[in-house]
C-alpha cells in the first residue's frame, strides 16, 4: 500500500534539495491589488454594500505568483513573460525585485497591458473584483524573443513551469518551442492548463487541471460526483482519457476539499486528502501546487512524495488570504500537526 505521507526527515532532504534547484517559471503574469475595508451601511443608490476603504496593497499574481512560491519554498526561480510598458508593469517588477525574484524576463511591448486584478475585501471576505488586462495572443515575433531568453536561461535549470491563465502569453509556438528545447536537454515541464486555449499539450512531464478544467479538456461534462474521488467513475474515466491522449508522465488533478488525484499510465491513481484545516481563500492555491510539486521533483521525489508535499503546501496557503505562498518553517509544521 502506498504511504499517504512521508516523514520528517525525508521532508528536510526535499526542502535541502530545493534550496538547490533552479526553476524558470513562464506565461501569463499579472499584478494583484487588494482593497480592503469594512461594510456598514448599504447604498442608497443600488443593492449594494458601501465598503469604507481602509487600506490597499498589490502582490504578484499569476505566473509571478508562481515564481514567488518556489522562491519562497527556497528554489532558485527566474519569472519570463510579457508585459505591458505600464505604470502596473513598474509595479511588479518592482515587487518582485524586492522580493528577490528575478525577473529581467518580464518583456515589455506597448501592444499589451499588463494584467492587473483588483480586489475589493471587507471583513475577510471578497466583495468583487475587477479584471484590466489584454487577452490577445503574444505575436510570433514576440514569441520568438520571448523562447530566445528562455534559451538564454536553460543551462543549470532543473524544471520549467508554464503557466497559462488565458491572456495571450502562452501560445503553441511558445509551447512548441519549450517542448522541443527541454526535451533536448531532458528538463522537466510542468503545465498548468486553461482549457479556453485550443492547445496541443501532449508529451508533457506535468499536467496540473483542477477538476473542471480536466472534464473540459477530456470533452466529457462533470454530472455526478462521489464523495471518494476514487469511486468516482466520470473522474477516473476523464484521467484514463486524459492519459491517453495527451500522454503526459503525470497527471495531477485538484479536487479543491477532496484534495487531488495523482495519475500516471499503467498505475491506479493514488488520492491524497486535504490536509487544511481552515479554507479562507482559494485564490493562488493552484499556483502553490505546481511550484511546490515542480520544486519537489528536481528536489528528488517520487512523484507520490511530491503530491504529498504540494497537497500540504495548498493546504497552508488556502488558510490565508490573498494570494498567498508558504514558507519551509509553516511547512514542517503542518507535517508536525498532522504527524
Amino acid at each position: 500500500m502506498t504511504p499517504s505521507t512521508i516523514s520528517l526527515n525525508r521532508l528536510h532532504e526535499l526542502i535541502a534539495g530545493g534550496a538547490r534547484a533552479r526553476v524558470l517559471v513562464v506565461g501569463d503574469v499579472m499584478l494583484d491589488q487588494y482593497i480592503w475595508g469594512h461594510v456598514g451601511r448599504i447604498s442608497p443608490e443600488a443593492p449594494v454594500p458601501v465598503v469604507e476603504f481602509e487600506r490597499e496593497s498589490f502582490m504578484p499574481g499569476g505566473a509571478a505568483n508562481v515564481a514567488r512560491n518556489v522562491h519562497t519554498l527556497g528554489g532558485h526561480t527566474e519569472l519570463l513573460s510579457h508585459v505591458g510598458r505600464d505604470e502596473s508593469a513598474r509595479k511588479l517588477s518592482k515587487l518582485l525585485t524586492k522580493q528577490n525574484i528575478a525577473c529581467s524576463g518580464l518583456l515589455a511591448s506597448s501592444a499589451r497591458t499588463t494584467s492587473i486584478k483588483t480586489r475589493i475585501i471587507a471583513h475577510q471576505q471578497q466583495i468583487v473584483r475587477v479584471d484590466r488586462e489584454t487577452r490577445g495572443a503574444v505575436d510570433e515575433r514576440d514569441t520568438s524573443r520571448l523562447l530566445a531568453a528562455i534559451q538564454h536561461q536553460l543551462p543549470n535549470t532543473d524544471a520549467v513551469i508554464v503557466c497559462d491563465y488565458g491572456k495571450g502569453v502562452v501560445t503553441q509556438p511558445l509551447l512548441d518551442g519549450l517542448r522541443q528545447l527541454c526535451r533536448a536537454r531532458g528538463i522537466w515541464l510542468s503545465f498548468d492548463p486553461k482549457p479556453v486555449h485550443d492547445l496541443s499539450l501532449t508529451g508533457l512531464s506535468l499536467l496540473t487541471p483542477n477538476r473542471k478544467e480536466a472534464f473540459e479538456l477530456a470533452g466529457v461534462s462533470d454530472s455526478t460526483r462521489t464523495t471518494d474521488p476514487l469511486k468516482d467513475a466520470n473522474l477516473k474515466r476523464v484521467a484514463e482519457t486524459l492519459l491517453m491522449e495527451l500522454n503526459p508522465a503525470l497527471l495531477l488533478i485538484t479536487l479543491g476539499d477532496q484534495g487531488m488525484l495523482l495519475c500516471q499510465r499503467g498505475r491506479k491513481p493514488f488520492h491524497i486528502p486535504t490536509v487544511a484545516r481552515e479554507v479562507f481563500d482559494v485564490s493562488g492555491a493552484g499556483d502553490t501546487v505546481i511550484a511546490s510539486f515542480t520544486l519537489a521533483i528536481a528536489a528528488g521525489a517520487s512523484p507520490v512524495e511530491a503530491a504529498i508535499f504540494s497537497n500540504y503546501a495548498a493546504g497552508v496557503v488556502v488558510g490565508k488570504v490573498g494570494t498567498a505562498t508558504v514558507t519551509p518553517a509553516e511547512l514542517i509544521e503542518s507535517f508536525r500537526r498532522k504527524g
